[in-house]
């Protein structure tokens, strides 16, 4: 299923299913090995970079193998600052529940892991939340305010998925994540041009559509076959099913429906069909957002096989 071998190894000989071989880390894979496996043939260097989603409750195992085994040197972290937040808080829950046994030292272990380099880079940044709040029509941007002012987030937000975040669908919001999110994006991926960075892991929260947009970028960069390139994507809605009901929880809850916790066949085709025609195809995209030729041959080279 495209993680590492060594991790598979590992996996079988502690009788966990290979098809998850950390302990709490949901929707991981070796990228690399990922589209080889899928083409039959080796086009991308593997063990070099890694998507996931949120690395933060990894047991002690979990960060020694992401060290050892995987040879991770950067984490980066494309969430929210309200991610952060939210993430948090629940930790701390964790934390207070009296009912931790022998994993209360793994939960009390810092989130972050010694050695390792983190990026931390709101890739929906500051023109990401302006783009979608100008959808909204006036009285809607009052109430989103107002209710933000007094404290009720969960409603204020609701008002942007309803409104905005659901007619535009996952594909929509990778369009404007496309065209807002541009400088986030070039500095996202200057990391994958030096490589005192590698291994590199990418995550969002959940690691599908932010993790999967930079994700695509690179794989459009180095000419994968889009067939290659979907399978990539399409295998976080499997991977993420033990979260599945609380997220659909949370999807509920801000307006949303459960396609926004699914991921669309024609997501990469559409994300492809986009960038060359509104921007020229990759290359041009990526150097309209400052992402030069130089840096842009760089990531191929670091990343080929």
């Amino acid at each position: 299923m495209g993680y590492i071998d060594a991790s598979a190894e590992v996996a079988t000989s502690k009788g966990k299913d290979k098809k998850r071989p950390f302990d709490s880390i949901l929707n991981f894979r070796d990228v690399g090995k990922t589209i080889n496996d899928f083409l039959g043939e080796k086009r991308l260097a593997e063990c070099r970079f890694y998507r996931s989603a949120r690395p933060d409750d990894a047991t002690a195992s979990d960060r020694d193998r992401l060290r050892r085994e995987c040879n991770i040197k950067t984490v980066m972290d494309l969430r929210t600052a309200t991610e952060h937040i939210d993430q948090a808080k629940k930790r701390q829950l964790k934390l207070g529940d009296s009912a931790l046994s022998q994993s209360s030292g793994d939960v009390a272990e810092s989130v972050k892991m010694p050695g390792i380099n983190y990026l931390e880079v709101n890739v929906n940044g500051k023109g990401f939340e302006r783009g979608l709040l100008w959808k909204l029509s006036y009285w809607n941007i009052a109430k989103l305010v107002t209710l933000m002012a007094l404290g009720y987030r969960i409603e204020a937000i609701s008002i942007l998925g309803r409104e905005v975040m659901l007619p535009r669908g996952l594909i929509g919001l990778g369009f404007d994540s496309i065209d807002l999110c541009g400088p986030e994006i070039a500095e996202c991926l200057r990391a994958f041009t030096e490589e005192e960075k590698y291994g590199v892991l990418v995550h969002c929260t959940q690691g599908k559509d932010r993790t999967g947009l930079i994700t695509a970028l690179i794989l459009f960069l180095l000419e994968i076959p889009l067939d290659a390139i979907t399978n990539d994507y399409m295998m976080s809605e499997q991977e993420l099913q033990p979260e599945m009901e609380a997220r659909l929880i949370e999807i509920k809850s801000i307006g949303l429906t459960e396609d926004f916790a699914r991921c669309p066949k024609d997501w990469i085709a559409e994300m492809d069909r986009y960038l060359r025609e509104k921007h020229g195809g990759v290359r041009a995209y990526l150097k309209a957002i400052g992402f030069s030729e130089e840096d842009q041959e760089k990531v191929i080279d670091r990343l080929k096989a």
